[in-house]
Protein backbone atom coordinates (compact mmCIF):
# COMPACT_ATOMS: atom_id res chain seq x y z
CA UNK A 1 0.00 0.00 0.00
CA UNK A 2 0.98 3.19 -0.90
CA UNK A 3 2.75 5.33 2.14
CA UNK A 4 1.90 8.87 2.96
CA UNK A 5 5.01 10.52 1.79
CA UNK A 6 4.31 8.96 -1.83
CA UNK A 7 0.68 9.67 -1.72
CA UNK A 8 1.54 13.56 -1.09
CA UNK A 9 4.67 13.31 -3.93
CA UNK A 10 1.54 12.52 -5.84
CA UNK A 11 -0.39 15.68 -4.76
CA UNK A 12 2.38 17.91 -5.06
CA UNK A 13 2.83 16.94 -9.02
CA UNK A 14 -0.73 16.90 -9.75
CA UNK A 15 -0.87 20.46 -8.43
CA UNK A 16 1.92 21.54 -10.53
CA UNK A 17 0.55 19.79 -13.42
CA UNK A 18 -2.33 22.11 -12.65
CA UNK A 19 -0.71 25.11 -12.27
CA UNK A 20 1.53 24.58 -15.64
CA UNK A 21 -1.91 23.71 -17.21
CA UNK A 22 -3.60 27.14 -16.39
CA UNK A 23 -0.66 29.24 -17.74
CA UNK A 24 -1.50 30.43 -20.89
CA UNK A 25 -5.23 29.82 -21.37
CA UNK A 26 -6.88 31.96 -18.83
CA UNK A 27 -9.18 34.08 -20.42
CA UNK A 28 -8.37 32.27 -24.12
CA UNK A 29 -10.99 34.20 -25.49
CA UNK A 30 -8.81 37.54 -26.00
CA UNK A 31 -7.90 38.41 -29.16
CA UNK A 32 -5.01 40.23 -31.37
CA UNK A 33 -2.70 39.91 -28.16
CA UNK A 34 0.78 41.76 -28.24
CA UNK A 35 3.43 41.31 -26.62
CA UNK A 36 5.08 44.25 -24.31
CA UNK A 37 7.96 45.21 -26.40
CA UNK A 38 5.47 45.45 -30.06
CA UNK A 39 6.20 48.95 -31.51
CA UNK A 40 2.81 50.56 -32.40
CA UNK A 41 2.51 53.00 -35.39
CA UNK A 42 2.20 56.45 -34.59
CA UNK A 43 0.04 59.29 -36.04
CA UNK A 44 1.54 62.41 -37.25
CA UNK A 45 0.63 65.88 -35.99
CA UNK A 46 -2.06 66.19 -38.45
CA UNK A 47 -5.28 63.89 -37.96
CA UNK A 48 -6.71 62.26 -41.06
CA UNK A 49 -10.63 63.64 -41.16
CA UNK A 50 -11.55 62.52 -44.59
CA UNK A 51 -12.54 59.08 -45.69
CA UNK A 52 -10.18 57.60 -48.24
CA UNK A 53 -11.88 55.07 -51.16
CA UNK A 54 -10.21 51.64 -50.42
CA UNK A 55 -10.06 48.40 -52.53
CA UNK A 56 -13.55 46.56 -52.59
CA UNK A 57 -15.53 49.81 -51.89
CA UNK A 58 -19.28 50.07 -53.76
CA UNK A 59 -18.91 53.72 -55.65
CA UNK A 60 -22.22 55.38 -56.63
CA UNK A 61 -21.84 56.89 -59.76
CA UNK A 62 -23.90 60.61 -61.20
CA UNK A 63 -22.28 62.71 -64.05
CA UNK A 64 -23.95 65.84 -65.45
CA UNK A 65 -22.71 67.89 -68.39
CA UNK A 66 -22.49 71.31 -68.52
CA UNK A 67 -21.50 71.81 -64.89
CA UNK A 68 -24.71 69.78 -64.06
CA UNK A 69 -27.04 70.99 -66.24
CA UNK A 70 -27.76 68.06 -68.33
CA UNK A 71 -27.45 64.57 -66.90
CA UNK A 72 -25.00 62.25 -69.11
CA UNK A 73 -26.45 58.79 -69.50
CA UNK A 74 -23.00 56.37 -70.10
CA UNK A 75 -25.42 53.29 -70.97
CA UNK A 76 -27.26 54.75 -73.84
CA UNK A 77 -26.79 57.00 -77.49
CA UNK A 78 -29.48 58.60 -77.00
CA UNK A 79 -30.54 60.62 -74.18
CA UNK A 80 -34.27 61.62 -73.21
CA UNK A 81 -34.34 65.75 -72.52
CA UNK A 82 -37.77 65.28 -70.14
CA UNK A 83 -35.30 62.99 -67.97
CA UNK A 84 -32.46 66.23 -67.60
CA UNK A 85 -33.37 67.02 -64.08
CA UNK A 86 -33.48 63.40 -63.09
CA UNK A 87 -30.36 62.30 -61.02
CA UNK A 88 -29.90 58.69 -62.21
CA UNK A 89 -26.55 56.32 -60.60
CA UNK A 90 -24.55 53.92 -61.39
CA UNK A 91 -22.83 51.68 -59.09
CA UNK A 92 -19.25 50.47 -59.80
CA UNK A 93 -16.82 48.22 -57.78
CA UNK A 94 -13.56 49.39 -56.56
CA UNK A 95 -11.33 46.44 -57.26
CA UNK A 96 -8.42 44.27 -55.56
CA UNK A 97 -6.02 46.70 -57.01
CA UNK A 98 -7.75 49.93 -56.34
CA UNK A 99 -8.99 50.45 -60.06
CA UNK A 100 -12.58 51.25 -61.32
CA UNK A 101 -13.20 50.39 -64.62
CA UNK A 102 -15.58 53.26 -65.94
CA UNK A 103 -17.26 53.58 -69.10
CA UNK A 104 -15.16 55.58 -71.98
CA UNK A 105 -12.39 55.89 -69.48
CA UNK A 106 -11.07 52.16 -68.99
CA UNK A 107 -9.60 51.47 -65.64
CA UNK A 108 -8.86 54.45 -63.56
CA UNK A 109 -7.40 54.49 -59.60
CA UNK A 110 -9.02 56.11 -57.03
CA UNK A 111 -7.63 53.85 -54.52
CA UNK A 112 -6.04 56.00 -51.89
CA UNK A 113 -8.41 59.40 -52.68
CA UNK A 114 -10.84 61.34 -50.59
CA UNK A 115 -14.29 61.78 -52.72
CA UNK A 116 -13.86 65.03 -53.74
CA UNK A 117 -10.21 64.23 -55.02
CA UNK A 118 -11.98 61.46 -57.09
CA UNK A 119 -14.40 63.68 -58.22
CA UNK A 120 -12.07 66.18 -59.62
CA UNK A 121 -9.97 63.87 -61.15
CA UNK A 122 -12.92 62.06 -63.04
CA UNK A 123 -14.24 65.53 -64.28
CA UNK A 124 -10.65 66.28 -66.01
CA UNK A 125 -10.97 62.98 -67.02
CA UNK A 126 -13.96 63.13 -69.06
CA UNK A 127 -13.71 66.90 -70.04
CA UNK A 128 -11.76 65.46 -72.86
CA UNK A 129 -15.25 63.40 -73.85
CA UNK A 130 -18.09 66.04 -72.33
CA UNK A 131 -18.64 69.69 -72.01
CA UNK A 132 -17.96 70.49 -68.51
CA UNK A 133 -18.68 66.99 -66.73
CA UNK A 134 -19.74 67.69 -63.37
CA UNK A 135 -18.95 64.36 -61.16
CA UNK A 136 -20.93 63.31 -57.88
CA UNK A 137 -19.36 59.95 -56.10
CA UNK A 138 -20.98 58.44 -53.14
CA UNK A 139 -18.98 55.19 -51.44
CA UNK A 140 -21.70 52.79 -50.60
CA UNK A 141 -20.45 49.72 -48.45
CA UNK A 142 -18.14 51.80 -45.84
CA UNK A 143 -17.97 49.18 -43.21
CA UNK A 144 -15.70 48.54 -39.86
CA UNK A 145 -15.41 45.82 -37.42
CA UNK A 146 -15.78 46.91 -33.43
CA UNK A 147 -14.83 44.57 -30.62
CA UNK A 148 -15.64 46.88 -27.69
CA UNK A 149 -14.40 45.03 -24.48
CA UNK A 150 -16.86 42.15 -23.97
CA UNK A 151 -16.92 38.50 -25.15
CA UNK A 152 -19.81 38.40 -27.33
CA UNK A 153 -20.64 42.07 -28.51
CA UNK A 154 -18.89 42.35 -31.70
CA UNK A 155 -20.05 44.33 -34.17
CA UNK A 156 -20.03 45.13 -38.41
CA UNK A 157 -21.06 48.90 -38.21
CA UNK A 158 -22.04 50.66 -41.97
CA UNK A 159 -20.27 53.75 -42.01
CA UNK A 160 -22.79 56.22 -43.57
CA UNK A 161 -21.21 59.42 -43.91
CA UNK A 162 -17.46 60.19 -44.89
CA UNK A 163 -16.14 61.72 -41.78
CA UNK A 164 -17.33 58.87 -38.97
CA UNK A 165 -14.77 59.51 -36.10
CA UNK A 166 -13.60 56.68 -33.90
CA UNK A 167 -15.65 58.43 -31.02
CA UNK A 168 -18.77 57.95 -33.50
CA UNK A 169 -18.62 54.73 -33.71
CA UNK A 170 -17.94 53.80 -30.25
CA UNK A 171 -21.04 55.91 -29.22
CA UNK A 172 -23.00 53.85 -31.60
CA UNK A 173 -21.78 50.83 -30.54
CA UNK A 174 -23.40 51.56 -27.34
CA UNK A 175 -19.72 52.67 -25.33
CA UNK A 176 -16.83 50.86 -23.93
CA UNK A 177 -17.78 47.35 -22.01
CA UNK A 178 -17.81 47.17 -18.28
CA UNK A 179 -14.20 44.83 -18.54
CA UNK A 180 -13.02 47.06 -21.62
CA UNK A 181 -9.65 49.48 -21.25
CA UNK A 182 -9.96 52.81 -22.31
CA UNK A 183 -6.14 53.00 -22.19
CA UNK A 184 -5.71 50.01 -24.84
CA UNK A 185 -7.27 50.59 -27.67
CA UNK A 186 -6.06 48.87 -30.81
CA UNK A 187 -7.04 50.50 -34.21
CA UNK A 188 -5.90 48.27 -36.96
CA UNK A 189 -5.77 49.44 -40.87
CA UNK A 190 -4.55 48.26 -43.96
CA UNK A 191 -4.63 44.43 -45.22
CA UNK A 192 -2.04 41.84 -45.16
CA UNK A 193 1.66 43.12 -44.58
CA UNK A 194 0.37 46.50 -45.14
CA UNK A 195 -0.90 46.84 -42.02
CA UNK A 196 -0.88 49.11 -39.19
CA UNK A 197 -1.84 49.19 -35.43
CA UNK A 198 -2.45 52.35 -33.62
CA UNK A 199 -2.76 52.13 -29.62
CA UNK A 200 -4.98 54.82 -28.67
CA UNK A 201 -5.96 56.04 -25.24
CA UNK A 202 -9.31 57.42 -24.36
CA UNK A 203 -9.04 57.70 -20.83
CA UNK A 204 -7.90 60.79 -20.45
CA UNK A 205 -9.10 64.12 -21.90
CA UNK A 206 -5.95 64.50 -23.96
CA UNK A 207 -7.16 61.24 -25.89
CA UNK A 208 -9.91 63.23 -27.85
CA UNK A 209 -7.94 63.89 -30.54
CA UNK A 210 -7.45 60.93 -31.57
CA UNK A 211 -10.95 60.30 -30.86
CA UNK A 212 -11.62 62.53 -33.86
CA UNK A 213 -9.36 60.22 -36.40
CA UNK A 214 -12.12 59.41 -39.43
CA UNK A 215 -12.23 55.62 -40.16
CA UNK A 216 -11.54 54.26 -42.80
CA UNK A 217 -13.36 50.96 -44.44
CA UNK A 218 -12.49 47.86 -42.84
CA UNK A 219 -10.79 49.15 -39.79
CA UNK A 220 -10.65 46.87 -36.80
CA UNK A 221 -11.15 48.84 -33.67
CA UNK A 222 -10.19 46.78 -30.56
CA UNK A 223 -10.52 47.50 -27.22
CA UNK A 224 -8.48 45.45 -24.58
CA UNK A 225 -10.65 43.55 -22.22
CA UNK A 226 -9.35 43.44 -18.68
CA UNK A 227 -8.36 39.39 -17.76
CA UNK A 228 -11.07 37.85 -15.55
CA UNK A 229 -8.21 35.63 -13.81
CA UNK A 230 -10.49 34.38 -10.79
CA UNK A 231 -13.35 33.43 -13.27
CA UNK A 232 -10.86 32.13 -15.73
CA UNK A 233 -8.53 30.04 -13.22
CA UNK A 234 -11.77 28.27 -11.96
CA UNK A 235 -13.24 27.24 -15.18
CA UNK A 236 -10.28 25.93 -16.87
CA UNK A 237 -8.98 24.12 -13.58
CA UNK A 238 -12.48 22.75 -12.32
CA UNK A 239 -12.44 19.52 -14.11
CA UNK A 240 -8.65 19.05 -12.36
CA UNK A 241 -10.07 19.84 -8.92
CA UNK A 242 -11.93 16.23 -8.82
CA UNK A 243 -8.90 15.11 -9.38
CA UNK A 244 -7.13 16.63 -6.60
CA UNK A 245 -9.88 16.15 -4.40
CA UNK A 246 -9.59 12.22 -4.86
CA UNK A 247 -6.12 12.27 -4.29
CA UNK A 248 -6.56 13.91 -1.20
CA UNK A 249 -9.49 10.92 -0.09
CA UNK A 250 -7.29 8.49 -1.02
CA UNK A 251 -4.36 10.27 1.25
CA UNK A 252 -6.96 10.28 4.30
CA UNK A 253 -8.06 6.85 3.59
CA UNK A 254 -4.31 5.59 3.92
CA UNK A 255 -3.57 7.24 6.52
CA UNK A 256 -6.48 5.51 8.36
CA UNK A 257 -5.07 2.38 7.76
CA UNK A 258 -1.85 2.99 9.14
Amino acid sequence: MLSYKIMRKILLYISFALLLSSCGIINPSMMLKTKRSFVYDTYGDTIERQYKISPNDVIEFRMYSNDGFRLIDLTSQNVNPSQNSIARSFSYDVEFDGTVKFPVLGRIKLAGLTVRESELMLQEEFTKYYNKPFVLINVTSKRIIIFPGATGDAKVVQLNNDNTTLMEVIATSGGIAGRGKAKKIKLIRGEYEKRKVYLIDLSKIEGLKQGDIVLQSNDIIYIEPRADIARGILTEISPLLGLVSTTLLIITLVRQTQ
